[in-house]
């Protein structure tokens, strides 16, 4: 692929065409896509993340919970690092949103510092998000 940044950009492209007519459940529906790019800009610009790894993550950290994408995908395109961070971040959709919460305190403390990053930048965004509107519903 050649540069980091073409990394970034390409994992930001596989992404938006992933998240594509997909929005966030504020009154504004804005684009789903904002939401992975805000969360790899807070790793970045807030804490100082240079790890092309935790960056692509970060944009593609709701591929496979909200779209079709598989962590095979995600491995044969942005290899095993990636794919492993992903999938340590991601929920079985499968469970109840309260299992899905429980699980993931569990297994916080367990995770991989990158895998942490996404989280915590993941957490923070939403948080922000709810501060700035309340979601429809």
């Amino acid at each position: 692929m050649g540069s980091e940044a073409a990394a970034l950009l390409e994992a930001a492209d596989f992404a938006a065409g992933k998240h594509k007519g997909q929005r966030r459940k504020d009154p504004e529906g804005t684009p789903f896509i904002n939401h992975p790019i805000g969360v790899a800009r807070i790793l970045a610009h807030e804490a100082g993340v240079t790890d092309i790894v935790v960056l692509q993550a970060a944009l593609l950290h709701d591929t496979v919970e909200d779209t079709d994408t598989t962590f095979s995908e995600i491995e044969e395109r942005f290899g095993e690092e990636v794919r492993h961070v992903v999938e340590e971040v991601t929920d079985d959709k499968a469970l109840p949103k309260m299992e899905r919460k429980r699980l993931q305190i569990e297994r916080a403390p367990g995770s991989s510092p990158r895998a942490k990053l996404v989280k915590l930048a993941d957490k923070l965004y939403n948080l922000r998000d709810l501060n700035r509107c309340t979601p429809q519903g």
